[in-house]
């Protein structure tokens, strides 16, 4: 049985971005943000990358 996984990027409390898959993804609060879901890994690290040019979240 294949289980397809999905991928987020969910902004944490200290302002940085995590990429998470849909397993470990859990309700999230009002004012916590998210992105995806995204097909692979890679292309949430890339989003990630996009965020933190694009000021909506802090490097790591």
């Amino acid at each position: 049985m294949s289980e397809e996984q999905f991928w987020y990027v969910v902004k944490q409390e200290d302002g940085t971005c995590a990429v998470v898959n849909f397993a470990t993804v859990q309700t999230k609060t009002p004012k916590q943000e998210q992105w995806g879901s995204f097909n692979s890994q890679s292309e949430a690290i890339a989003k990630r990358v996009g965020l933190i040019r694009a000021g909506k979240c802090k490097p790591q």
